[in-house]
């Protein structure tokens, strides 16, 4: 029988779609399915792994809060954002990847039946530690128009009350690529003092914006700096996905706490990886290669958007995929996605569970197949839907 914590988190239907079209083993196939990326990590970071195998402090468990010179790139490559320092031996902590440093923030700052505010939608996995750690969501609208998505400040900041444990927000949003501006973080500050809540800034897209606008942190946000927990991680802007390095960043008096769950949870991260990360945070062309890689992402989702040009497809501001309704389309995600997937060999994600509205997308990743593969994706679409 299954366990409480786990009635109400019905997993996030990517590996099922992604087992089916791996067994298939058809090179035609379009894998749009998964937060997967081909545009190689940074150079630095592979040679650096490489020499880290053979490397005996890179082969331990220690240091347990991971190594000094991770926690000392990622603090810095915070305070960059934010305009503010952080002590990387008491306000930094190294996790393993981003949602698990998400995790372990929860269990650090909520208690069981407290509110965690969320967009809508957004994220299955996001959605499900929440239920995880005994914590209840309090979604957000987010609003598809002819323009992409948007959330209203006023609504974001009216979710905020009594039972408020922590809002849990990121820009852009996964998997919607929609943006918050300063006019959010505006909006928010008074309800998160008067309700001492916490402010989890997932950081892992940050700088994937299509949208040429600098990117908003709330650690820069002088009514919420103060409260601001920053979990970021090494997986979407330096495409290091296999190595599971995360960090986390926010004020010293809940980063023992943090630190704790961490050591309780995964104890330590992948020996052969934080050193990588490290000197790909560092390097001094790791803006530009964020850039470039992003002008790469950015290139396939407005082929993308071309390519469909009259379906009902949400443009994104940012990320790595998109949403497209076809509800509209008098079709369940469920119902397209399998259409798409037996008739056109394009392997899309329905997105059941990725919050209240989750119901009506299915999600296409553009990151992850080059333009060259995509320029029938019209065809195979009339084909499956038409």
């Amino acid at each position: 029988m299954t366990v409480s914590r786990l009635r109400d988190i019905p997993g996030i239907g990517v590996d099922k779609v992604g087992d089916a079209a791996d067994a298939a083993a058809e090179p035609r196939f379009l894998r749009l399915e998964n937060l997967d990326t081909d545009v190689r990590p940074p150079q630095v970071a592979l040679d650096v792994t490489r020499a880290a195998i053979g490397r005996d402090d890179a082969n331990s468990y220690l240091p347990f809060q991971g190594h000094l010179a991770l926690r000392e790139a990622a603090a810095a490559h915070v305070a960059a954002a934010t305009g503010r320092s952080y002590d990387p031996r008491t306000q930094c902590v190294s996790v393993a990847g981003g949602l698990n440093g998400i995790f372990n923030v929860l269990l650090a700052t909520v208690e069981p039946g407290q509110e965690v505010v969320i967009c809508d939608p957004v994220y299955a996995g996001l959605v499900n530690r929440i239920r995880l750690a005994g914590g209840v969501p309090r979604f957000v609208s987010c609003t598809p128009g002819p323009a992409g998505w948007a959330t209203d400040p006023g609504e974001l900041a009216a979710a905020i009350g009594p039972r408020t444990a922590a809002v849990l927000l990121m820009s852009p949003v996964m998997p919607t690529g929609a943006v918050l501006s300063a006019q959010h973080l505006d909006a928010i500050a008074d309800p998160a003092r008067r309700h001492d809540a916490w402010i989890i800034w997932d950081a892992a897209m940050d700088r994937i914006r299509f949208d040429s606008q600098p990117a908003v942190h709330p650690g820069a946000h002088p009514g919420l700096a103060d409260r601001t927990i920053t979990v970021g991680s090494a997986s979407k802007e330096l495409r290091m996905i296999g190595w599971r390095v995360g960090w986390v960043t926010g004020p010293e008096q809940i980063m023992g706490d943090i630190g704790l769950v961490g050591l309780t949870n995964v104890v330590c991260q992948v020996g052969i990886a934080q050193q990588a990360v490290a000197a790909a945070l560092n390097h001094p062309q790791s803006g530009a290669d964020v850039a470039a890689a992003t002008r790469v992402w950015q290139q396939r989702c407005e082929l993308v958007l071309d390519q469909l040009a009259g379906y009902p497809v949400i443009r994104p501001h940012g990320g790595w995929s998109l949403l497209i309704d076809t509800h509209r389309m008098g079709l369940t995600p469920q119902q397209a996605s399998q259409r798409l997937f037996n008739r056109a060999q394009v392997a899309a994600t329905p997105m059941d569970g990725w919050g209240p509205s989750g119901s009506r997308y299915p999600r296409l990743v553009f990151a992850n197949e080059p333009a060259a593969r995509l320029n029938d994706l019209r065809d195979r679409f009339d084909t499956a839907l038409g």
